[in-house]
């Protein structure tokens, strides 16, 4: 609605306007739970704009959802999804959290106001300013880090609520969640803002640091997951000779990624391939998202062990990507962001009753015992601290079970639980010789959405 302002030369829009089309189309959300013997089918219908993809897959990873398969079409203006879905048992899921996604993506449109609602006991969606201080942190990595984070903060009456840490690259990025000691809420203070963001600022800071480390504050709404993506490549952990090109997939499991145009549909097209996992779906979306790429197509496949993503997409001008350079960094960023959540090391989980100074006092004692940590999720659930920590020796390389049984018997037998990562996954295989695409997935497969929509012929 478009008005003229009396006495005024501008017009007037009516806010209401900017949001009336997805109002009257609100997304239809159509939730299958008996088609398919082995995962639930969520399909969702509705009117496109950029990142509402990003925002649809967010909601299902929140709950720990696995995507085995989806198609996404988004032409016309109008967005097609359909996903293959089991939770976090790999069964199909629930009455509950039926209704928790036909609420979410169905009736509101707006899938990125789920801020802090729980679900069968999983904190969903993003995280509000309003409980706690987020602190977000980027710099060049190093062995004792988070235990010197950890210290200042205690030291500066700050407690760690929640903290998410991933380090890709030698370099690290962290989101943490604080409260001031003494009143249980945000800090406000802005003297002691100042003092925690130059204390942490001098930790961070390395020698020979070529790269500046930045110490800042979140104001408003987080998703820490979708936050350290964008830390971390505004850090340009992507940028370094150690990843491979696309043409390499190295003995730590690269994914295989190529880029190329189809000149005849006028689009790009990304093709990657690598060992299936929680959230690999999210973290390319997010990459592509972020990088101001539209997704017109995409198809997600799973066989066994390992993962197909095909995507057909375009810059928001509508150009495609007409440069060498370009489709590298593009492909060097797609890398960078699936290898940021891969864990290297031993996994050792802890639940204790939580307390100011905990996770301060558990980096300490892994520290002393000559322990990196290279990944943390730190929680805290009705006063008790669930932490994870992924931890190698300080040169990187398998920790001596020794050291652990040690720092076992200092924390506690019983709360600190030990899961070696390393014989629990399998060496990765050459992805290179497969020969997976969008066509021929969809040629023998029931689900022929794309197919049909003529995006499979020959592409160059």
């Amino acid at each position: 609605m478009v008005a003229v302002i009396a006495g005024r030369g501008w017009p007037y829009f009516d806010p209401e306007y900017e949001t009336l089309n997805s109002r009257i189309n609100s997304p239809r959300v159509v939730v299958d739970n008996s088609s398919c013997e082995t995962a639930t089918i969520i399909k969702l219908d509705s009117v496109n704009r950029h990142g509402i993809l990003l925002e649809v897959v967010q909601v299902l990873v929140d709950l720990d959802l696995s995507i085995s398969k989806a198609y996404v079409s988004s032409d016309g203006g109008w967005l097609m999804d359909v996903f293959h879905v089991t939770n976090e048992k790999g069964n199909k899921l629930t009455d509950e959290m039926i209704d928790y996604i036909e609420q979410s993506l169905g009736s509101r449109g707006e899938f990125s106001s789920t801020a802090g609602v729980s679900c069968l006991e999983k904190k969903v969606g993003v995280q509000s300013i309003a409980e706690h201080t987020t602190i977000e942190l980027t710099g060049r990595d190093r062995p004792g880090l988070l235990s010197e984070i950890s210290a200042v903060l205690t030291d500066l009456k700050c407690n760690v609520v929640a903290a998410e840490v991933w380090t890709h690259n030698v370099r690290v990025g962290c989101v943490i969640y604080v409260t001031n000691e003494m009143t249980g809420g945000p800090i406000e203070d802005s003297e002691q803002l100042l003092q925690i963001k130059d204390c942490l600022s001098q930790v961070l800071k390395g020698d020979n640091e070529e790269r500046v480390a930045k110490t800042d504050f979140s104001f408003g709404l987080t998703h820490t997951e979708r936050r350290l993506h964008q830390l971390m490549f505004a850090d340009r952990d992507y940028d370094s000779a150690e990843l491979s090109t696309s043409k390499v997939v190295n003995k730590k499991g690269t994914p295989l990624v190529t880029v190329r145009n189809c000149v005849e549909r006028g689009y790009s097209v990304v093709n990657i391939q690598s060992r299936d996992r929680p959230k690999l779906l999210f973290d390319a979306v997010c990459t592509l998202t972020d990088m101001q790429y539209v997704i017109f197509h995409a198809t997600i496949n799973t066989e066994g062990l390992d993962a197909y993503q095909e995507y057909y997409i375009r810059h928001l001008d509508g150009c495609t990507l007409n440069s060498e350079a370009e489709r590298q960094r593009l492909i060097k960023c797609l890398e960078a962001a699936i290898k940021r959540r891969v864990s290297e090391g031993l996994r050792l989980e802890l639940c204790m009753n939580d307390r100011v100074g905990l996770l301060s006092e558990i980096t300490r004692i892994f520290r002393e015992h000559g322990l990196s940590v290279t990944r943390a999720e730190v929680s805290t659930r009705g006063g008790m601290a669930v932490n994870v920590f992924h931890v190698t020796d300080m040169s990187g390389s398998p920790v001596d079970m020794k050291i652990v049984e040690a720092i076992r018997q200092e924390i506690g037998q019983t709360v600190l639980q030990v899961k070696d990562m390393s014989k629990s996954t399998p060496p990765p295989k050459d992805l290179s010789r497969s020969t997976f695409s969008l066509g021929n997935f969809f040629k023998s497969h029931s689900e022929r959405l794309l197919y049909n929509l003529g995006i499979t012929k020959s592409c160059i």
